[in-house]
Order: C-alpha cells, then structure tokens, then sequence
C-alpha cells in the first residue's frame, strides 16, 4: 500500500449504499494516494462508517472536506475487487487545481480532493462492463491501444453505464467524434482513459 494508507481488514459484503469513484483527476492530492477509479468506493470516515445511522452523501462529505481544507481527511474506503476496506489518508487543497486550472470543468468550484463521485449501491455498480475479445486493425479500437482479452470496457467519461444496451447506444451516439472510455487493464492492474471512435 502506498504512504498513508492502512488496511481496515476484509469485508465480504458491499455496503449497501456508498460514493462510487468515477474519476481521479491527475495531479489531484488524490492522485497522490492509492485510491482506484471505478473500484472504489467512499463508505465514511475513520472511525464513523455511517452504517449505524446513515449513508455519508455527497453534500455532507463535501462539508467535511471544506472543513477538514490544508489538513488530513481519513476515508473509508470499500474496494470491489479485492472487497476490503481501508483508511486512505488525505489533504484536502485548492492549490493543484489553481496551478492547472484546465483540470477542471470552466465556472466550477475548485475540487478539494480532485474526485468525481456518485451515490450507488455497489453490489450493482459495475454489473455492465465489456471484455474485449477482438481488435480489428486499422480500427479505432486499435488506434486506442486496445487490448484483446487483458481490456474491459468498465465506464465512459460520462459515468458507468447501466444497462447492456448502454454501450451500443453511447458509441452509436459517438460517430465520428471522440468518445472516452475507462479500460481496466487485467496485465497491469490499472484503470486508464482510451479515446476513439466507432469501432
């Protein structure tokens, strides 16, 4: 585990409702931990998993981290994969997002953390995703560095998606002109944007 991370021991059972991660924006403070787009999920903070009374939203969590701004934020945090949750460690701060103001969205608060986020119930966040078996050449799908059987198509830009339909509607929606998928990568155990078009 990276700097500042602990494990909180195995939990075999999603929680029942969570903050899905969408998206870590580079050079955020949380790229700076060991949190993992699409796989992860905020449950709470250390030492109040919210389970007890209620779900943490996303408008109190937002209130936690203005307050918690140029100090440390101890999340809990649920993983999918390997269905185990941890304390991740990290410092809320607008100063990343000052020094790259193209990270953001134009005429949108600076994001504390750097995360995009959504309230789910993770048993069924990830239920659509797509295992590329064939990348025809010259395709789109070969100009984005696909790869057969080691991608999954787990996400686009815009989100997850929610139905098996999803996928064919969203490239369809997408001819000709560029369309961003999140590609989980069984070879190097990572979570990457692809861009292309139609394939």
């Amino acid at each position: 585990m990276g700097a500042g991370q602990s494990s909180s021991g195995s939990h075999p059972h999603p929680p029942a409702r969570a903050l899905h991660i969408l998206r870590v924006t580079p050079s955020s403070p949380a790229s700076q931990t060991n949190i993992e787009a699409f796989f992860d999920f905020v449950i709470g903070l250390e030492g109040d998993t919210f389970s007890s009374r209620k779900t943490l939203d996303a408008a109190e969590l937002e209130r936690i981290v203005e307050a918690h701004e140029g100090r440390n934020l101890s999340l809990q945090v649920w993983n999918s994969k390997n269905l185990e949750t941890r304390v991740v460690n990290i410092v809320p701060s607008r100063a990343w997002s000052l020094a790259a103001p193209n990270s953001r969205e134009p005429d949108t608060q600076p994001s504390l953390l750097g995360l995009s986020m959504r309230m789910c119930e993770p048993e069924f966040a990830i239920d659509n995703v797509w295992h590329v078996m064939d990348v025809l050449e010259g395709s789109p799908a070969e100009s984005a560095g696909l790869v057969p059987y080691g991608d999954w198509i787990i996400g686009w830009s815009g989100g997850v998606l929610g139905a098996e339909g999803d996928f064919y509607d969203l490239v369809e929606a997408h001819i000709d002109k560029p369309l961003r998928v999140y590609v989980y990568s069984y070879d190097f155990e990572c979570v990457t944007y692809s861009i292309g078009g139609r394939d």
